[in-house]
């Protein structure tokens, strides 16, 4: 069984056991969130969409870790007038493990 579940203005196929990190939620690790937002669900039988959701489907997840990503370098530049700046960001991710998927 599989769900699309929609989070962080992202659609993530997730299935029971999946770890997978996700855009930062506010949950501290340990805590169990459930997710509402569900465009599909696939079993067995077939596949419900839902226009725009899935009625009554939730996903369930236990928080395993909240951290940032890695590194990357942002470079701009002005050419002929010697203007340059280099900046970093680091994206903030939560990290999941889903328990359950229920109908």
């Amino acid at each position: 069984m599989y769900a699309v579940v929609l989070t962080g203005g992202k659609q993530v196929k997730v299935e029971e056991g999946n770890i997978l990190r996700i855009e930062k939620l506010d949950a501290a690790a340990g805590d169990t969130v459930t997710f509402d937002q569900i465009a599909a669900i696939g079993d067995e039988n077939g596949i419900t969409v839902g226009a725009p959701l899935v009625s009554g489907a939730t996903v369930t997840a236990k928080v395993l870790a909240n951290g940032k990503g890695k590194k990357i370098r942002v470079f701009t530049y002005k050419p002929k007038c010697g203007q340059k700046r280099t900046k970093g960001h680091r994206q903030p991710y939560t990290q999941i493990r889903i328990l359950s998927i229920s109908k």
